[in-house]
């Protein structure tokens, strides 16, 4: 084996996988620090993250890559790839293009607020209409 391709298994290998081959992956964005949202990464993603500079998840309910973007056009440019201490989340620093990570049309997943009264309350605009955002037409 060469000495690339030692070195690609490796930092792979480093992370660990759960029992379906995946980790938890937060993409944080670049200069605010903002939490934009969670998913899933198998080896895949985590790999084709790296090489292309766009953030590829793995989608649970679809069963396949998902690249971020794909139907909206709110890519996520990766401007780093960390890993936490337990080796079981990657975080990623990100340029949200389009302004907008959330299906939901909010610039956040993390939108809502417990509220000690009213329970969940949403907290953040809608950007834009997601009817608009994954429309076919």
């Amino acid at each position: 084996m060469s000495g690339t391709a030692r070195c690609e298994g490796d930092w792979l290998d480093a992370v660990a996988w759960d029992a379906n081959g995946l980790v938890a992956a937060i993409a944080q964005e670049r200069g605010t620090g903002t939490v934009l949202m969670m998913a899933w990464m198998n080896r895949e993603a985590l790999r084709l993250t790296r090489e292309t500079g766009h953030a590829v998840y793995w989608s649970r309910s679809r069963g396949r890559l998902w690249h971020k973007g794909e139907s909206s056009g709110h890519q996520q440019v990766v401007h780093d790839i960390r890993l936490d201490c337990d080796g079981d989340v990657v975080l990623l620093e990100v340029e949200q293009r389009g302004g907008i990570a959330c299906h939901t049309g909010r610039h956040s997943c993390f939108y809502r607020s417990l509220d000690e009264s009213a329970g969940w309350r949403a907290v953040e605009p809608v950007l834009k209409d997601p009817d608009a955002i994954y429309s076919k037409g």
